[in-house]
């Protein structure tokens, strides 16, 4: 078994493909399913995002594991696998854990160092749990993972330096219109990039107003920032009285068309309007772009200023030192895994060997059935002794050697050597399944 990464970013693809891979829960839990019952997927855990959709999976075989996911990529894109393959990238084993790590430090990121990926990685593992997806061979990557991500906000300057989607378009909004201080603002949407969006709005001094198609959620928002909630049936006067939009519904089509934008602008004079539409896909109808006194910053802008003096700098001594992190992680998660591996084949020697000085102290006891039973209890702890001591020397190097970088499989040769029948005398599940759970990171919050 292998761990593979397979998917579609902001990196390799445009925001056009990436709008066709837009998945809401229902969705996810799909893709979960359909992957898991594929030929040769075993596991599975689905991060989507506003500029990722990424599969990482236990999978038999690499190329029937690639197969296997880029199938379920193209039915949620609508598309074909030979359509979907010039912007599918692939990672596999070492490589799709530091990918992973990677992508969960912010360090793979439209804005490098923003943290909501974290967030997202941890509600797409609380998913794959609940819904029975992940197991033995993905839990401790996953759980990895988010400790990495967690290290390098907390040790680096990435932190502190990187800044979030939410805040690099609200610079472009402020270089539109002037400070935010005092203006008012809807935020179409309450989810967690709307909670985002709404607290980067109130730190900077703006009026926030909340609307959202389940108007609790909008009020809860809205209370949390001490801005109000609206109705969405109302977005045509609200949107008549902001300065800024900024759109991030989970909704699959649009939910501001061409018309209620143009209606807002009438009878504003030269105030101008800034759309932020951070939804994916678009909240927005992309026309409102060509009407007077609209500018609109979406997704497609900021990836084509992805770098740019738009983003915020961060220093290389920051980046250097969370690959570094990333990089260490990586080599200790593979060292855990080859040593893992190697444990059944412990197991399985030890009760060779356990099981040929019971047959050899039964065999005793029927030459010589008149030994006395404290003799005999010396000669089991002599026998014993002996077989621990022949057996510790090259079970300790097996374990170190495993846990070295090499393409020698030591475990094999150890079963070759001693004549284990591993896979009929070890469960090896049983082994496998003391992966402790850490409770910390598994809770459904993506905020």
């Amino acid at each position: 078994m292998s761990l593979l990464a397979v998917g579609v970013s902001h990196q390799t693809a445009p925001v056009a493909l990436l709008e066709q891979f837009a998945m809401g829960p229902d969705d996810r839990v799909k893709a979960l399913h359909e992957l898991v019952r594929s030929d040769h997927v075993s596991e599975a855990l689905v991060l989507a995002t506003c500029n990722r959709i990424e599969v990482f999976a236990e999978v038999e075989k690499f190329h029937g594991g690639v197969a296997d996911v880029s199938r379920v990529l193209a039915r949620q894109a609508g598309a074909t696998v030979e359509e979907l393959s010039p912007f599918v990238t692939v990672h596999y084993e070492d490589q799709a854990v530091a990918h992973l790590f990677t992508v969960a430090a912010g360090l793979d990121s439209m804005v490098v160092g923003e943290t909501q990926v974290l967030g997202q990685l941890r509600a797409a593992y609380a998913l794959a749990r609940q819904e029975g997806t992940v197991g033995r061979a993905l839990h401790p990557v996953a759980q990895r993972a988010l400790r990495v991500g967690k290290r390098v906000h907390t040790e680096t300057g990435i932190d502190r330096a990187g800044a979030s989607l939410v805040s690099v378009a609200l610079d472009h909004a402020e270089q539109r219109i002037g400070g935010l201080a005092g203006r008012p603002v809807l935020v179409v949407g309450a989810g967690s990039m709307g909670a985002l969006a709404a607290t980067t709005l109130a730190r900077r001094g703006a009026g926030v107003v909340v609307s959202s198609r389940t108007e609790e959620h909008a009020a809860r928002l809205a209370d949390t920032v001490a801005g109000r909630a609206a109705p969405l049936a109302d977005l045509g006067a609200e949107l008549a009285a902001a300065d800024v939009l900024v759109a991030c519904t989970g909704a699959t089509g649009l939910v501001v068309g061409t018309e209620v934008v143009a209606a807002a602008m009438r009878g504003r004079g030269a105030r101008p309007l800034v759309v932020v539409d951070l939804a994916l896909p678009r909240d927005v109808d992309p026309r409102v772009a060509a009407l007077p006194g609209v500018h609109v910053v979406d997704l497609a802008l900021l990836q084509s200023e992805r770098g740019g003096p738009t983003a915020a700098p961060v220093a290389a001594d920051d980046v250097a030192a969370a690959h570094a992190l990333v990089e260490t992680e990586t080599a200790l998660l593979r060292a855990e895994r080859q040593a893992a591996e190697v444990a059944p084949t412990v197991s399985a020697l030890r009760s060779q060997a356990a099981e040929v000085v019971d047959a050899e102290l039964l065999r005793l006891a029927g030459r010589l059935p008149d030994l006395d039973a404290r003799a005999r209890a010396e000669i089991a702890r002599t026998v014993g002794r002996v077989v621990d001591k022949l057996l510790h020397e090259p079970t300790v190097r097996v374990k170190e050697l495993a846990a070295t970088s090499g393409e020698t499989d030591y475990a094999r040769a150890l079963r070759a050597l001693f004549g284990l029948g591993i896979d009929a005398r070890v469960d090896t599940g049983a082994l496998a399944d003391a992966v402790a759970v850490d409770p910390e990171l598994h809770t459904g919050d993506n905020s």
